[in-house]
């Protein structure tokens, strides 16, 4: 039985008001009348995995490439998606974690299975990797990469993210590596990103004193080459890296130090120096899927420090 407000509402309001009573909500009525029916009909929606990709892609420029790592790590993309989680690297603890939270669908920035293309066989035999893939099938996850397609997004997933973190997106322009800060000692810089970025110990190489303002910022493992191209191209008063060989690029500021050139270097470790991208992934997701919870979960540092 309608009541009087009911009786003054058009057919389709009439639909909505009926609807949310089925479902228990009649109360909520007076805050969603200029719900329409599309809307009320996407609070039930369902999700494959591929309609997540497909839906991320359309943000990308040029996707889906032709050559990527971003593909699909195990399961199937057909498969409905019960949650999200978005971390660095699918560990065997945020698989568990995925299973506790009934998250079904993983989204990593780096490989699961040790090699770039996660190639099974890049060592034979590898029973860690053979007890993954049944962890991951005996649980019916779904793991997607997804590095190449958000570092191409605009501004760069990662980098956007590591910014917003350490509180420096005022300071840079898109698609620019350097960072422009307001003059700042590499002590208080170090202290800095240890606290923004959750961070527990770093390396440096440079005097603490030292004032800094001319940022290179290079999240992740960009390789000796580029990390040494940055610093000769873009003359910073400090490089952060995520990672390096340190028979390359550390040498290279050593060596740069003691002929006087005024370059300091901080290493904060691959996977954490890059999880707060893929935190802000969590972010950018949520609001484009109605009913699907996407949560972030960081892989954490895998080293103790002694």
């Amino acid at each position: 039985m309608y009541n009087d407000h009911d009786q003054h509402l058009s057919p389709r309001r009439t639909f909505i008001s009926t609807a949310l009573k089925a479902v228990g909500v009649a109360g909520l009525l007076s805050a969603t009348e200029t719900i329409n029916a599309a809307e009320l009909w996407n609070l039930n929606k369902e999700y494959t995995v591929q309609d997540v990709i497909d839906l991320i892609l359309k943000e990308i420029s040029g996707a889906p490439f032709k050559e990527t790592v971003d593909t699909l790590k195990s399961g199937d993309g057909n498969i409905k998606v019960t949650g999200i989680i978005t971390t660095m690297f699918t560990t065997v603890a945020i698989i568990r974690q995925a299973v506790k939270l009934k998250a079904n669908f993983i989204i990593a920035h780096e490989p699961t299975f040790y090699n770039h293309n996660d190639d099974p066989k890049w060592v034979e035999p590898n029973e860690i990797v053979r007890k993954k893939q049944e962890l991951l099938k005996e649980h019916n996850i779904t793991v997607w990469r997804f590095h190449d397609y958000w570092h191409a997004y605009r501004p760069d997933g990662i980098l956007n993210g590591v910014l917003k973190k350490a509180g420096w997106q005022q300071y840079s322009k898109s698609g620019e590596i350097i960072v422009t800060i307001p003059a700042m000692s590499l002590g208080k810089i170090v202290n800095h990103l240890k606290s923004s970025l959750k961070i527990q110990k770093v390396k440096v190489i440079g005097d603490l004193s030292q004032q800094c303002k001319r940022i290179a910022l290079l999240p992740g493992a960009w390789g000796g080459q580029r990390q040494v191209s940055a610093a000769e191209n873009e003359n910073p008063d400090l490089l952060i890296v995520g990672e390096l060989q340190e028979w390359e690029t550390a040498e290279y500021v050593r060596d740069a130090r003691s002929f006087g050139k005024n370059i300091s270097l901080i290493i904060l470790g691959h996977s954490v120096s890059e999880e707060p991208g893929m935190e802000w992934l969590a972010e950018w997701l949520q609001p484009k899927l109605d009913g699907i919870k996407v949560s972030h979960i960081a892989s954490g540092d895998p080293f103790k420090w002694i």
